[in-house]
């Protein structure tokens, strides 16, 4: 189970030079994946048209505002009868059970067919402003109202419009506390009835929400625009924050961690004293003596708290746990003081191998352009296809509902007959060809590829810097014998010799994330029909796959340490790490623990800095200092400034904590192959190894 320890080597000098390649047959592939997704992102490329996300589609298909095209200047979207627009997601698929065509320009008056009608003999400007918001200019308006309705040639009515994502959509504004659209509350629908303004705000309820986030997004971008030189500043000086904190942790990480436990320790005896002081004060009180299980379960929580059994539960809780955060260390003690040493000697590998701060930049390029690719394939493969229509219903009782149709001939069926108000309306891109049938198909396969190349980009990532660091800790005089420019030498050897190995290690993350993406989607298409039974089974699942996720994750990131040492295949290095980790349990327990409160009050640090410093500025706090950038709302710029932060603190810690990992993997190799003899000299630092109280350290010198 534990493998056996590593011999004495004399002729190990660290990531070995000599190997060859790994994991051929996953790399060959790879390839071949990859491949398929370029082929696939061309014949999405030959098939697909972006034009269609970019521009609104009318009825027929035919696109708004596309030059060379009838519809050229013609770039708004306008809907027959909004009333019949009651459900957002309809208008936001473009399915609105009404005839849409493309205007020029959104109305600007109340105007019905009747009235253009009565007033034609004297006014025939009314007819001209109104026919062009028909499907085709008509000389006069000599037909009937239901004539026009039957043919559905024209609205019934035009109401006050503003264009808003290439829509016209009602102009709502609010007068008096009054709701209004085009300053009345009371209109004519053109069908003889009498609406509000209510009524057709009810009718695109959420479409209004939109409109209001129209004000709201442009606020917004005014703030960007004006404090974007301030967030850059911002992330500027994160990144130098985070940059000063992995040196300083040199001679900061002990105090920090004795800091912190020790304040762990007095909090958890304030409580201990504070439940101690409550119980002692109930003494004697009406009641207090009752047990829990003799008020039984109760809603009001303060009823517990009212009895002394519980604050004497609470103290007793506090004792057993400050017990053992006092045990653990008193006896982790030296394990604790070697992950301290650690976590010094990696802001010394840092300091010596300045590059791998770059590094991050590089991870983020590669990830870019990953995403950017999946989102433009998916998005050509969406809009793959021809123009298929469908038969919607206002009343939603048409047996022919949801079926295809053909809009050129539509009024002329039977089916405009039996379903009258129907209308034959454009709902999406398709075809019936091979391809077009196996899109949903190739839009997994465009996801799964995406999560592989992504696991791929972390995995070279931590191969590369795991063997700088290695290189690093190998080195017997530091850092004079750490080779020039262990870096890209480092990245150099993972990708003509381990593609392979990474590949594999990221197709089996690539394997559990997809699974756990299937049953998201399960989860969310199933959720009226499911069970309790089947809700706790998948609630089972999902949290099993999760686990599974962090697991792989955790001895894949040791397995590519070991494939940046020794060159090893992907399954032998993954068993060699966890083979050294379970001899060394002990050791991984506090050493990830030490890590991540670390890295976690470095990131909390460095955001929480510039998040007041920037807070203060944008608040105007500091007229005396600097004059703060006058805005819409502070929290737009500062959000963006905190997150940021974070994201940049991330990036340099991430770097960090693939450091430790490294260093710590080679520390355990250390002690297994040398003991610290002038025939076995240890390379770890000296400070370490009086820590372990073994054999005097040799001078690395003496070596030779």
């Amino acid at each position: 189970m534990r493998g056996d320890p590593r011999t004495f080597d004399p002729d190990f000098k660290g990531p070995v030079v000599n190997r060859s390649c790994t994991d051929v047959l996953c790399f060959i592939i790879f390839i071949l994946f990859i491949i398929g997704y370029i082929i696939l992102g061309l014949i999405a490329w030959v098939h697909g048209d972006p034009r269609r996300v970019a521009y609104p589609t009318d009825s027929q298909g035919h696109f708004c505002g596309q030059k060379g095209t009838p519809n050229e200047n013609k770039s708004i979207l306008f809907y027959f009868n909004l009333f019949s627009c009651t459900s957002p997601s309809v208008m936001v698929n473009l399915q609105c059970p009404t005839t849409q065509i493309c205007v020029s320009k959104c109305p600007e008056k109340f105007l019905t067919y009747v009235e253009t009608q009565l007033l034609y003999k004297n006014d025939k400007t009314s007819w001209t402003y109104y026919s062009q918001f028909c499907k085709s200019p008509f000389p006069k308006s000599d037909r009937s109202l239901s004539q026009i309705l039957m043919d559905d040639d024209c609205p019934a009515a035009i109401f006050p419009s503003k264009p808003f994502l290439q829509r016209c959509f009602p102009d709502f504004s609010t007068k008096n506390g009054t709701l209004t659209v085009g300053n009345k509350t009371m209109f004519e629908d053109g069908k003889g009835k009498t609406r509000n303004a209510g009524e057709l705000r009810a009718a695109a309820n959420r479409i209004n929400k939109i409109l209001d986030a129209k004000s709201l997004g442009m606020r917004l971008f005014e703030d960007y625009a004006t404090t974007w030189y301030w967030i850059l500043m911002g992330l500027i000086i994160a990144m130098l924050l985070s940059w000063i904190f992995l040196i300083l942790l040199r001679f900061t990480a002990g105090f920090l961690f004795w800091v912190f436990m020790s304040g762990v320790v007095g909090v958890i005896g304030y409580g201990i004293w504070h439940c101690y002081k409550e119980y002692n004060n109930l003494r004697g009180r009406q009641n207090s003596h009752f047990t829990i299980y003799d008020i039984g379960i109760q809603t009001d929580i303060s009823m517990y708290l009212q009895l002394r059994q519980t604050w004497f539960a609470f103290m007793i809780i506090l004792c057993i746990l400050e017990a053992l955060v006092i045990l653990t260390l008193i006896f982790l003690r030296n394990r604790i003081r070697i992950s301290i040493a650690l976590l010094k000697e990696g802001s010394k590998a840092i300091r010596y191998v300045p590059t791998t701060l770059i590094y991050p930049v590089l991870t983020f390029t590669f990830l870019s352009i990953c995403i950017c690719y999946w989102a433009v394939t998916a998005v050509y493969l969406a809009t793959s296809g021809l123009p298929i229509y469908k038969i919607i219903a206002p009343a939603g009782q048409c047996k022919h509902e949801n079926k295809t149709c053909d809009p050129e001939i539509f009024n002329t069926t039977e089916i405009s007959k039996a379903c009258p108000g129907a209308q034959c309306i454009f709902a999406f891109y398709g075809g019936k060809s091979v391809y077009h049938q196996y899109i949903p198909t190739l839009q997994i396969f465009n996801l799964f590829v995406f999560l592989w190349l992504i696991n791929f980009v972390f995995a070279l990532g931590q191969c590369t810097l795991a063997g700088a660091f290695a290189s690093y800790y190998w080195a017997s005089k530091k850092p004079e014998d750490i080779p020039p420019y262990p870096l890209f030498t480092a990245f150099g050897r993972a990708i003509r010799y381990h593609t392979g190995s990474l590949a594999f290690g990221s197709l089996i993350l690539a394997l559990i994330q997809m699974f756990r993406i299937v049953l998201e989607y399960l989860d969310k298409r199933l959720k009226e029909s499911q069970n309790n039974i089947s809700k706790f089974l998948q609630c089972c699942l999902k949290c099993c796959f999760w686990c599974l996720e962090k697991a792989v994750k955790f001895l894949n990131r040791n397995a590519y340490v070991m494939i940046a040492i020794y060159g090893k295949n992907f399954c032998r290095s993954a068993r060699d790490a966890f083979n050294l980790l379970i001899r060394n349990v002990l050791k991984v327990a506090v050493m990830d623990k030490v890590t991540d409160f670390v890295l976690i009050l470095g990131k909390m640090l460095v955001t929480g800095c510039i998040g007041v410093l920037a807070f203060l500025l944008f608040t105007e706090r500091l007229p005396i200092l600097i004059e703060g950038p006058s805005l819409n709302y502070y929290w737009v710029p500062l959000l963006t400034v905190v997150i940021g932060s974070y994201l940049v603190a991330h990036g340099f810690f991430s770097v960090y904590a693939m450091c430790i990992d490294t260093l710590f993997i080679c520390f355990c190799e250390d002690l297994e192959r040398n003991d610290g003899s002038t025939e076995k000299p240890y390379f770890i630092a000296p400070t370490l190894h009086g820590i372990l109280n073994k054999k005097q350290l040799v001078p690395q010198k003496q070596k030779e």
